[in-house]
């Protein structure tokens, strides 16, 4: 049996053009490579699984590649490209600071750094989690940092920049990594899905990418997860069985009930979608992201603000058609209300349904204000 190479390894990017969803970034240190202004640090900071590890690789394979690309890109051809790839390169260091974070790995880092490349411009130290490391650590590596061998290169890398203190940031240039836009990693999962002979569909890959919250390694597990379950065949319905997720038709009809006169369908939804075990919070939260769609779905030039598939945009467009948009914003304000307050209830269930009665109520008092006021002319 061969072993098993999670996706977020095996296609983890290798060159710079691969990288997803940090543009501005790449274009960057491509730039400081081809203007030969390299600085002496570096800190790559923002949220998890977005790429600051892999472009740290990237960055120091490319500082050391022997024969760049025409557009600075690493060769991955030249010896030193080949033992960085095999993970045999004597000139790059990375050092883990979740389980290095005394002052004593950080002298011994000092030390290494008085030693000379071997057969390459730079030694390049990447230095991960960051944050981890204890002020007295801190301290020990100001000197080295702020006045490094010209041969010296160092990538420090962290999820919490505020816990970096002011002296660091002020030696190094500061890269924010983003959180990667929904469509952009639907577009990498699909090429992913590709590569494996997975046929998924579009559903499917946008309920893993907005699970992910912005990260491609999580969506990347996620889909590894889902392959496990659904084999070479991946349904919409098959992600949000696994994923636990609620079905979007599920916030269409509630609307529906909700903006009629009638609230009973309404109250026996709500029971169906907690019988399944849906969590009360998620659904109320849901449903406010719902009404702040059906709201953009008024104006056609809103319509690209939804992260959702074009066939759902559609239903978004048909059913905002029935909804008065006042209606919509004292809904909308409603939910979110109860969302806000969710968690101080002792009556959580209570909650949901009088924020449903109320969003209910607007809509039938709005009904028999404008029947009587059409009665009086």
């Amino acid at each position: 049996m061969e072993n098993f190479i999670v996706s977020a390894r095996k296609y983890r990017p290798s060159t710079f053009n691969t990288v997803v969803g940090q543009e501005a970034i790449v274009a960057t240190l491509k730039n400081a490579i081809k203007t030969n202004q390299v600085a002496q640090a570096f800190l790559f900071c923002g949220p998890r699984g977005v790429g600051k590890t892999t472009c740290a690789r990237i960055f120091a394979k490319a500082l050391n590649c022997e024969h760049l690309t025409d557009d600075f890109e690493p060769c991955n051809e030249c010896p030193s490209c080949k033992s960085f790839n095999e993970n045999a390169s004597f000139n790059v260091y990375e050092l883990d600071a979740a389980s290095n974070n005394s002052v004593e790995d950080i002298r011994s880092l000092v030390e290494q750094v008085r030693i000379s490349p071997q057969g390459a411009k730079y030694k390049v130290y990447i230095i991960d989690e960051v944050h981890m490391l204890s002020n007295q650590a801190f301290n020990a590596f100001l000197k080295t940092l702020e006045e490094p061998p010209a041969y010296a290169k160092f990538i420090l890398a962290t999820t919490e920049k505020h816990k970096i203190i002011p002296t660091i940031l002020s030696r190094c240039q500061v890269y924010d990594f983003k959180r990667i836009r929904e469509n952009d990693i639907i577009k990498h999962l699909n090429f992913v899905a590709q590569k494996e002979l997975i046929i998924a569909e579009e559903e499917a890959l946008r309920v893993i990418a907005s699970k992910a919250d912005g990260a491609l390694r999580d969506a990347l597990s996620i889909f590894d997860q889902l392959v496990s379950f659904s084999g070479n065949h991946m349904t919409y319905q098959s992600a949000i069985h696994h994923l636990n997720v609620l079905d979007v038709d599920n916030y269409f009809k509630m609307t529906d009930f909700l903006f009629s006169e009638d609230q009973t369908e309404a109250m026996v939804l709500l029971d169906e979608i907690l019988a399944k075990g849906f969590d009360g919070q998620h659904f109320i939260s849901g449903l406010a992201g719902h009404f702040r769609n059906l709201l953009l779905a008024q104006t056609p030039g809103t319509v690209k603000l939804m992260d959702v598939s074009d066939s759902i945009k559609q239903k978004f467009t048909i059913q905002a058609q029935k909804v008065d948009k006042t209606l919509l914003i004292r809904a909308l304000e409603i939910s979110n209300t109860c969302d806000f307050n969710y968690k101080l209830s002792n009556n959580k269930r209570l909650s949901i349904e009088i924020c449903l009665l109320q969003i209910n109520g607007n809509y039938v008092y709005k009904l028999k204000n404008s029947v009587r006021q059409s009665r009086e002319k």
